[in-house]
């Protein structure tokens, strides 16, 4: 029998699954394991409640191989920790690769296409049939990630400041206030800009939730997200075109909340490939990212 073990690491959640001959066989989660978020320690402990949990649940003390996608698996040292720890719980086989290589693998098993991902943060990649990849976004929190959660978080309360400034009504800011739990605007302000400061990601069913109701600062937000979201696939579509003389058109994949569960971005983006590409092919459905780790750690053992 050959047992695998596949694992998500958002910037948010953790999803982990261990799959028998190609069935799932038990499913588990915790909080983010992304260092720069909830730090060493926290991630540490993340992944070893992740690990005892999923093993627990399906009965095995080993593993045949594994697969770990998660953001920031480029950074110093984050390699080198997670296959130290799957060392310590018997997997055999392992490897550690960016959340957006999972998620690709998940809509395409090592096929071209392009992926569009947006939760707490966003990225978009795309691959060639030639197996080049290319990419747009993804640029971290304070330098990009156009379109995501934090994005949305961040960008509801700069254009809510500009329409407080011109004393016009809005509700974004004594929304913040509350969740925050700040009784004035300048303690708000205090806090929004500290160091390491909240979290703005958190902020965006919020501001999903005063779009649905009619807020326009708030909607309009969420139309700019699906408008980023768009031209990140429309660039990319254009690198796989004319860097790698792609002539057909390849599907998009997309994953994460902001596009799953908020109906006014979700709408835009689906709207905005459509009058820009009517040809390109765009799933229907959310792909699942836990899915390309397992589908990888089962290619690990073919290898």
């Amino acid at each position: 029998m050959t047992v695998v073990l596949g694992i998500d690491g958002g910037g948010t959640r953790t999803r982990a699954a261990i799959a028998a001959n190609g069935v799932v066989v038990a499913s588990a989660e915790s909080g983010s394991i992304k260092r720069l978020r909830v730090g060493v320690e926290i991630a540490d402990t993340n992944l070893r409640a992740l690990l005892d949990e999923v093993f627990r649940s399906a009965a095995v003390k080993a593993v045949d191989a594994a697969c770990c996608g998660t953001a920031s698996s480029t950074m110093p040292g984050i390699r080198e920790w997670i296959t130290g720890v799957f060392g310590e719980y018997g997997v055999a086989r392992s490897e550690v690769v960016g959340d957006e290589i999972i998620a690709l693998d998940a809509a395409f098993k090592g096929g071209p296409g392009i992926l569009q991902i947006a939760g707490t943060g966003s990225n978009t990649v795309g691959r060639a049939p030639n197996g080049m990849r290319e990419g747009a976004g993804g640029w971290s929190s304070r330098l990009g990630d156009e379109g995501s959660g934090y994005w949305i978080g961040v960008n509801a309360v700069r254009r809510a400041l500009h329409i407080y400034d011109r004393e016009e009504p809005q509700q974004v800011l004594a929304r913040v206030s509350e969740i925050w739990k700040t009784p004035t605007i300048e303690a708000m302000i205090e806090l929004g800009d500290s160091t390491p400061g909240p979290d703005f990601a958190a902020l965006a069913p919020a501001i999903n939730e005063l779009a649905e109701a009619g807020d326009p600062v708030a909607i309009n937000t969420l139309y700019q997200a699906a408008t980023d979201l768009v031209a990140f696939v429309l660039l990319v579509r254009t690198k796989l075109r004319y860097k790698h003389s792609l002539v057909e058109e390849v599907p998009v994949a997309w994953t994460g909340s902001v596009i799953e569960k908020m109906r006014i971005v979700r709408e835009g983006f689906f709207a905005g490939l459509k009058a820009a590409a009517p040809e390109l092919p765009v799933q229907p459905e959310a792909t699942v990212a836990l899915d390309g780790a397992i589908w990888r750690a089962e290619q690990l053992l073919k290898r």
